[in-house]
This record gives structure tokens, sequence and C-alpha cells, in this order.
């Protein structure tokens, strides 16, 4: 029975009835952690060999013959440029490959707007208060790259097919609104993908800021779950039946492909952003780490290679999301207290409570021993406005960690709901 149509008495009764099993959980003594999107031991395993795939001098040697031992290639090697053009379907003069961390290149790229300007126009921070889009619920470290750099957050509401664009077109007629970020595919936490219409409308708009930049953070452009996975349009296909090629500026990276602390990232735009971005990377590097990406490439050698390895991905994090999405079925919609969606690919599943509950739920969590994702981190500020919103990352535990995790996620969902309810 949903617990909306049970009276007063029956509620009290039935959390009185939870309240105990959860005493038992927290007297287990229990240390379970689903609060980051992180890979476990046995998904690391998987490119174990690529540690020993140089092994002589000779190994270090890119296709043209270039040692990558050395100083020098600032934009990446050869055949790497190529593995990630293919990727991400530009050309690879349209490529700059990078160090471990896209993350890190999308600050350095905001830290340039905001001090170096773009596109020949004056440094934001000396244009006033800049603005920028982020769409909710979202990824929390876009939220503190963009309040670090002192830029007010606007936030804009994710539908099942993308953001709601009308919304951003109109929001764009501020010269003051610099740009936005934008997971487009698999979008942390909600695993939507921006259908073709999205897309297009995003590649359509007509900013009244020359300077403005979308962030297109497609970090997790090739993290399927099934074998039917969502398509996504090319945004740079779609750019260029409106010439706004330079608004967009693609990362992504193998932090979930290979190994998070030590894969390679890369930047996809517009031949005018990239040779901006390169003449400012001079001054700061010679070159990112080549034979990280001269043991990538030997590794997965294409696109091709890069797919079969992340189905093997898919053979151990599929089960783990499989197990969330039964348990939520089992345990919370009967009661009504909770929506989610069954992604097809990502590494997050988005819980929504229907009650106004979620930080209530993650306190039970903590003092049951089992902590999530910082509740509000999925807003700007960490303020989400109607209390709703929990990020579930799966991957990290083991499938038995995971199970007695949504155990525990899902009583305290229900005596949250009911301590609302009453």
């Amino acid at each position: 029975m949903q617990y909306k149509q049970m009276s007063k008495e029956e509620l009290i009764s039935l959390k009185n009835q939870l309240l105990k099993t959860y005493d038992e959980f927290k007297g287990m003594g229990l240390s379970l952690d689903m609060s980051r999107g992180k890979p476990g031991s046995d998904q690391l395993s998987l490119s174990a060999d690529m540690l020993n795939i140089i092994s002589s001098s000779e190994d270090c040697k890119a296709e043209n013959g270039f040692d990558c031992r050395n100083y020098g290639v600032l934009d990446g090697i050869p055949e790497c440029k190529k593995m990630f053009a293919e990727l991400l379907s530009v050309e690879p003069e349209n490529i700059i490959v990078g160090g471990s961390s896209s993350l890190n290149l999308m600050y350095d790229y905001l830290n340039q707007c905001m001090f170096l300007g773009v596109a020949g126009c004056e440094p934001w921070n000396k244009q006033g208060k800049v603005k920028f889009i982020c769409n909710v619920p979202g990824y929390d470290r876009h939220f503190a790259i963009t309040e670090f750099f002192g830029i007010e957050m606007i936030s804009v509401e994710m539908k099942n097919d993308g953001p709601d664009v009308e919304k951003i077109a109109e929001l764009v007629r501020d010269p003051m609104v610099k740009g936005m970020f934008c997971v487009p595919k698999y979008s942390n936490p909600n695993g939507v993908t921006y259908s073709d219409e999205k897309v297009k409308a995003l590649a359509s708009l007509k900013p009244a800021a020359k300077d403005f930049r979308v962030i297109w953070d497609n970090a997790y452009i090739i993290h399927e779950l099934t074998d039917k996975p969502d398509e996504l349009l090319n945004i740079f296909d779609a750019c260029k039946e409106y010439g706004t090629e330079d608004y967009f500026v693609e990362f992504t990276s193998t932090s979930k492909i290979s190994f998070p602390g030590a894969g390679v990232s890369a930047i996809a735009a517009s031949k005018n952003n990239v040779a901006e971005i390169k003449k400012r990377l001079n001054f700061q590097t010679i070159s990112y780490d080549k034979l990280n990406q001269l043991r990538h490439v030997k590794y997965f050698k294409n696109v091709d290679g890069i797919r079969k390895h992340m189905s093997r991905h898919a053979e151990i994090i599929a089960p783990k999301f499989n197990l969330v999405l039964e348990m939520l079925e089992k345990e919370i919609a009967p009661c009504g207290i909770g929506e989610w969606v069954n992604a097809k690919g990502g590494y997050f599943i988005s819980y929504n409570t229907t009650v106004g509950s979620a930080k209530r739920i993650g306190e039970l969590c903590k003092e049951a021993g089992l902590v999530l994702t910082t509740v509000g981190a999925t807003y700007p500020y960490g303020i989400d406005p109607q209390d709703k919103n929990i990020r579930i990352a799966p991957t990290y535990p083991s499938l038995k960690d995971l199970e007695k995790a949504m155990e525990i996620f899902c009583l305290c969902a229900k005596i949250a709901a009911l301590e609302a309810l009453i």
C-alpha cells in the first residue's frame, strides 16, 4: 500500500517497526561507500596489462618516430589524437590530448576565459558579474569550479530528453550569461541522453555574449550498460548549419575506461578554439605524459578496441545497476515515495523522493554506516530547493556490499518518508 493512503496510526506503527530493523543495522558497525562514481578494483584490473605494454626503448617511439620519453608534442602524439578524433567524431587537428584529468582541462579553460578572455573579448572578470547556466540535477564538481571563480549559477531543470532549451534560449539573451555546463550523454546523475532536437536547439542558440562558451563534458560517451545504447548527435555536426562551432568546447577522458588516476584526457574544439588554447598551453607545459598516451593507444589500438574493453566493464557493473533498480522496484515503488530513471549507461542512478526528505535519508544512512554523495550536491551551492535528489553510485562496492547498502538505503528512505508524512 502507498504510504499516502495509510492512516496516521498505521504510519506510526509502521515507522516503529522499521526503526527496530534500523537499530539492528546501526549495531553492525558497517562502513559502506556509495559516495562517488568510482570504478571497483575488479574494473581497474581490466587494464592491468597496459602497465607492461611498454618494455623497451623501441616501444617508446610514436608512429612518426618521435621518442615519447622526451620533451615536445604539446597537443598529443599523432596516434592518440587519431584515437580521440575517432571517438569524438572530429578531425585529429580538432583534438588536444591532455593529462589524466578532463576536469583539470575544464578548470583551466574557464580560468582562461576568466582572466585572459576568449574570441578577442575582454576577460570575463573585467566585464562585471558573469553568469553560467547549470542544468540540474547535475555534476557537483562543475558547480564547484563555477563557484570557485565567483560565477553566478542559474539553474535550469533537466527533462527526460535533455535540458529546458526554451528557458536556456531566454537566458542567453543576457550578455552576462557567458556559458553553461552540459553532460550530454548519460548525464550525471540522471542518466539522460540529449535528444537530437535538444542538441540542435543548443547548436542554434543566439547568445548576446560573443564570448559565450558551452563546456560539453562528454564524460560517458562510451559507457554503455546494454547492447542497445543511446545515440548522441555530434554537437559539431549540428553546429555546422548555424556556424556556432566556436561556442562549444568538448571534453572527455579515459578516466573510467582505463585508470581514473592515470588515464588520458582530451579536448575537441573548433580550429579557432584549438589555436587559442594551444597558444596558452604553450606557457604552462612543454608536453603532457606522452608515454601514457602511447600506452593507451598500444593497448586499445582504436575505438573498436575501447568498445570491446567497455563491454567487459559492463559485464561487471550492469549487474550492480540491475540490483539497485530491482531493490527500488521491490521496496520503494509499492510505497509511492520515490522516482528514478532506468538509464542505459553512465555511472549513476538519480533518486528523487516525492516527500522532500532527501537530507533526512542522507542523515539516516550515515548513522547506519552508509555514505552517500552529499545530499544537495547535485544542485548549485549545494542547495536542492525541493530537498528531493540523491545520487546513487553503485559501481564501487562489491555486489554483496551493494546489496547491504541498498537494504539500508531503502529502509532509510521509508523511515524518512514516514517521518515527513506523520
